[in-house]
């Protein structure tokens, strides 16, 4: 389970959005965008920490006028994670979020106005280390390009994205990165496979206005997989119908899928049949909400019998296969002891968290020895 990846990622820039850097072989951040009304402030603050504790690794905050730029001056103060703000035409906002600590600007160049405009905005962003997102999505590209193609294409999307990047290549402004977003699974995937030959700069992925939970996760894991597959991407968003802090887990799941980050828990679990001899659905229910605090790598196998069941549990750090009259319960590959069905699920949570203290310290003592 602990293989290493096969994909060979595509070589990029670096930079930094914040603390946490994305391109040039970092790995990839997922990230999310807050839903609440940003001149709430405390609601805002709140579904940052919420996306926060869920693993986040950047969040984006919208930022529509000069009231919502300073209410993002107080939200910033309260929160640890990088805040990105989205920007759109007004190109003193971008001035305001930058004095007040602002950690990457999503704005496209091109649609803020004269060239005196883009180059305050760049300068600002020079002066005070910020990175520039540009984001370019299918249903927002400029009249012209869609009196050209007729209808938004990857061509069409990826010569908006150039615009937008002549114009931060002529103030010798590298420290970018882009998406090129279309609610087509075919469109995006093609306009992000073209891009990635052209620049150098990191490519920010998401299936734009994927959906709802099942149907957006399904739409977003077939496109972003096929690029991520490709080893194009450097930071992910999950765009859904949802609560963002399922943009979160979807991401991290999806990741963890293709061996590209490890964290939390990572399930294997059968869908069951007549053959289970505890009740796996229910099992996986409760244990994946109890369990939703822990960051530490582990690989859990749930099975319900023994036809595949020791198969998988020796290859996890704890594995449960079903048995008759008990269960049995691999720890590190080894048969370690029995569970009964009636208390199963506390018993079986009681040694994930064995565990995973165990594997901490054994990661503390090791950087001790070290130092």
């Amino acid at each position: 389970m602990h293989a290493q990846s096969p994909i060979v990622r595509r070589k990029s820039r670096q930079i930094h959005v914040g603390q946490v850097p994305v391109g040039g072989g970092a790995p990839i951040s997922v990230q999310s965008m807050t839903n609440t009304n940003t001149l709430d402030v405390a609601a805002t603050v709140a579904q940052i920490r919420q996306l926060e504790t869920a693993g986040a690794d950047i969040v984006r905050v919208s930022v529509p006028d000069m009231d919502a730029a300073e209410a993002f001056g107080r939200i910033k103060r309260q929160v640890e994670v990088p805040l990105v703000a989205d920007i759109h035409f007004d190109y003193k906002i971008a001035l305001r979020v930058a004095e007040l600590g602002v950690d990457c600007l999503r704005i496209n160049p091109g649609n803020i106005g004269k060239e005196e405009r883009v180059r305050a905005v760049v300068s600002a962003a020079r002066d005070n280390g910020i990175p520039i997102r540009i984001g370019v999505n299918a249903g927002s590209l400029e009249k012209d390009l869609q009196r050209k193609y007729g209808e938004p294409t990857p061509e069409a999307l990826v010569e908006s994205a150039m615009r937008h990047i002549d114009h931060l290549e002529r103030l010798d402004f590298p420290d970018f990165k882009v998406s090129v977003k279309a609610s087509d699974v075919f469109m995006a995937v093609a306009a992000y496979r073209q891009l990635a030959g052209m620049i150098e700069q990191p490519l920010h992925l998401g299936i734009t206005e994927a959906g709802g939970l099942r149907s957006g996760t399904v739409k977003s894991s077939i496109g972003l997989g096929l690029l991520l597959m490709d080893g194009i991407g450097d930071t992910i968003r999950v765009s859904l119908a949802a609560d963002p802090v399922e943009e979160i887990k979807v991401g991290f799941d999806m990741l963890k899928s293709l061996r590209l980050r490890s964290k939390g828990i990572n399930f294997i679990a059968c869908p069951s049949c007549s053959r289970q001899n505890f009740d796996v659905i229910g099992t996986m229910n409760v244990l994946e909400e109890r369990l939703e605090d822990i960051m530490t790598p582990l690989d859990v196998s749930v099975i319900g019998c023994i036809v595949n069941g020791p198969g998988e549990a020796k290859e996890s750090d704890i594995g449960l296969t079903g048995g008759s009259p008990a269960n049995l319960v691999y720890i590190d590959g080894k048969p370690a002891r029995k569970l009964r069905n009636d208390h199963l699920v506390d018993d079986l949570e009681r040694l994930i968290r064995e565990k995973v203290r165990e594997k901490e310290q054994a990661e503390q003592d090791l950087i001790a020895r070290g130092q």
